[in-house]
């Protein structure tokens, strides 16, 4: 396997992890800040306030992104076995 391979392996995996991932930490990201500022808003200092609305927003993101998730990492996954051959080369 030469370096170019290895690189295009680790390209397409982090390319793939950014993918799926990214909605969720997005959401949850934004969730969070918004929680944040209602809390500084209003001077609620309770530390678990936001975890109910990071933990819906997530499981309704799952919900309607979740095919679309398992699409891309099945793509993914099939690409990868099928270049199998050609990575085990000399």
């Amino acid at each position: 396997m030469t370096q170019n391979q290895v690189l295009n392996m680790a390209k397409e995996a982090l390319g793939t992890a950014i993918i799926v991932g990214g909605p969720i930490l997005l959401i949850s990201l934004l969730v969070g800040l918004i929680v944040s500022i209602f809390q500084a808003m209003t001077q609620i200092q309770e530390q678990t306030l936001s975890f109910i609305p990071k933990l819906l927003c997530i499981a309704v993101i799952l919900i309607l992104l979740g095919p679309w998730m398992l699409n891309v990492m099945t793509a993914y996954t099939t690409n990868l076995f099928t270049d199998l051959a050609n990575y085990a080369r000399y």
